[in-house]
């Protein structure tokens, strides 16, 4: 028995160390190894697959709305990357350059794409001309690389996986409702697919994205209190088109600068998923995102008839509809069991020959460890029962947590008590001052992380200075 712990022994506890924890999960799920290039991850099987799913649903949602997939170059010339001031300050820190191709100097350097604004830009200045060319709404599937200092995988790497949609429009309503609806439909996947609570709202100046008109985003609540970005969605206005000279006629036959937006989510939600719903077992996936979503595991599968039942259930489920795999490897149960809790697969089918005999077999979700005996005859009505009351269970689970784990501050003592000692979101008012940001920043280490759109008042004075209040701000720590 205590060798076939050992998997799960392997973790460290969630309460004793999250940080840990979160590594340890990472690694013995077999979702990433680490690279010889500092800060760069390899995406094993099992965690690739669960942004294939995350592509794959995401994708649909986007070519709904009217979007197309693109692929643009890896690397950006240099004096394409300085024609928008304040974007290529914002990223310069964190620039990867290319100086050599092959064995000779290369007379301009170029820039490892960090992100795909210029792009996209140069893009749209040669095919955009006429008012009837727009709008324009495209979308790519890359990888970008950013030379962060400190990484952790897939909170934030050297190279990660993304998607970039970069939308061209005649009028700034026009590209205020294409940011809107981009931020829906991430708020609406993370809801119901990956089970996971949003708070949507809009970025401050300090915090919104280089270049921005502005930055909406979507806030999740990690399990240790701190906030996780998932989601954001950018409206350009015109800047962008001014710098790069991207114009259009109208129907007067005027000449007039495009409107442009930007919006992105990255494996980054994959570490998510692995905080906001992960126990001390390992992952727990949601079924709508698994890319298993039920391991029939045969006991005593030596014995005649059994691993042919296992095979036969599992030929019943998938016709049913259902992602599953049969674990016919030569471990015992006890090892397979806590291996599928610590993959996260949501449940699990215990067939072996007393169940056979009895017409019947054992499922069990990884959430709850529910179990249920059923008859053969009944499996794939309960099976999908059971996921999808698992898929609602952890959702309703993840939004008490969220909803507990907010502390209205009207003060500035009580803001920095609820900072140090409730983790979570703080709701407090602001006065829309920068200075009182950075104070805040600098004396609790939390940042701004949105102004909700559901506005509330639940002071007149900014929590920080006292001067009249402008907006309510979620505060919080952040990863």
């Amino acid at each position: 028995m205590a060798k076939e712990k050992k998997l799960v022994e392997a973790i460290t506890p969630m309460a004793e160390d999250f940080a840990q924890w979160y590594t340890d999960v990472v690694k013995k799920a077999e979702l990433v190894e680490y690279s010889s290039v500092r800060g760069c991850m390899i995406l094993r099987p099992d965690g690739y697959a669960i942004w294939e799913n995350i592509m794959h649903q995401l994708d649909a949602r986007f070519k709904e709305t009217g979007v197309e997939n693109v692929s643009m170059p890896l690397f950006i010339p240099e004096s394409l990357l300085q024609k928008e001031k304040d974007h290529v300050e914002g990223f310069a820190p964190e620039v990867a350059w290319v100086t050599y191709g092959g064995n000779e100097k290369l007379e301009e350097r170029l820039c490892v794409r960090p992100t795909s604004e210029t792009l996209f830009c140069e893009l749209y200045k040669k095919i955009v001309q006429s008012h009837r060319d727009l709008p324009k709404n495209y979308n790519q599937w890359c990888s970008v690389v950013r030379w962060e200092k400190t990484t952790r995988p897939f909170l934030r790497s050297v190279e990660f996986l993304w998607q970039e949609g970069h939308t061209a429009h005649a009028t700034y309503e026009d590209a205020e409702e294409r940011t809107i609806m981009m931020l829906n439909v991430y708020a609406d996947f993370c809801e119901n697919v990956l089970a996971i609570p949003v708070i949507k709202g809009r970025k401050t100046d300090k915090e919104k994205f280089a270049g921005a008109l502005a930055t909406y985003t979507i806030e999740a609540l990690m399990h240790d209190g701190k906030a996780l970005q998932s989601g954001t969605s950018h409206n350009f206005g015109d800047g962008f088109a001014r710098a790069f000279g991207i114009q259009y006629s109208d129907k007067d036959n005027q000449l007039q600068y495009v409107h442009q937006t930007s919006w992105g989510m990255s494996t980054r939600i994959i570490g998510a998923i692995i905080m906001v719903h992960g126990d001390d077992s390992g992952l727990v996936l949601p079924p709508r995102i698994a890319p298993t979503q039920i391991m029939v595991i045969p006991i005593a599968q030596h014995k005649e008839g059994v691993l042919e039942k296992a095979e036969e259930l599992r030929s019943e489920l998938k016709e049913a509809g259902f992602k599953v795999k049969v674990d016919d490897s030569d471990k015992s149960p006890g090892w397979k069991f806590s291996e599928q809790e610590m993959r996260g697969i949501p449940l699990r089918v215990e067939i072996g020959p007393k169940d056979i005999e009895a017409g019947q077999c054992v499922l069990v979700r990884r959430d709850t460890r529910e179990k249920r005996v059923v008859a053969l005859n009944e499996l794939t009505q309960v099976a999908g029962e059971m996921l999808e009351q698992m898929q609602n269970d952890m959702y309703a689970r993840a939004k008490a947590f969220m909803d507990s784990h907010m502390t209205e501050a009207r003060t500035y003592d009580e803001f920095k008590d609820a900072v140090a000692n409730k983790p979570g979101f703080v709701e407090a008012m602001w006065c829309g001052d920068e200075a009182c940001e950075l104070k805040i920043k600098e004396d609790t280490t939390a940042t701004s992380r949105c102004m909700p759109f559901q506005q509330k008042r639940i002071s007149e004075n900014c929590v920080c200075c006292g001067k009249p209040a402008k907006s309510l701000v979620y505060w919080g720590k952040a990863y």
